[in-house]
């Protein structure tokens, strides 16, 4: 469940971009490469090419990698303070989110 959980997250990002209609980092990529050229031009750095902002692949895979890893640490904890295989944490760490949230929302099942 959680490794399918990778590409549940990667549809998430694709949604929210559609939602948007601007890919992610698009607004603020330009700011980036400026910003980054002004720092080592006070530095002192001379004759430096152009620097590139994150694409949005990068981006991608940031948040990616964020979100999953996030996600392995919260389940792994789980499994051990509940002496749960990581498979069965996953499950019922799951089951417990959809529950609060139904519960914080006032739709009892």
């Amino acid at each position: 469940m959680l490794v399918n959980g990778g590409g549940v997250t990667c549809s998430y990002f694709e949604w929210l971009k559609n939602l948007e209609h601007v890919a992610p980092g698009r607004m603020t990529k330009k700011y980036e490469e400026k910003s980054q050229q002004r720092l080592l031009e006070l530095v002192g750095a001379k004759n430096v090419k152009a620097l590139k902002g994150a694409e949005e692949l990068d981006i991608v895979y940031s948040g990616l990698e964020e979100i999953m890893s996030t996600a392995v640490k919260e389940n792994w904890n789980y499994a051990v303070s509940k002496n749960l295989s990581f498979r069965d944490a996953c499950f019922v760490n799951a089951i417990n989110k959809v529950y609060r949230h139904y519960k914080d929302s006032g739709i009892m099942i």
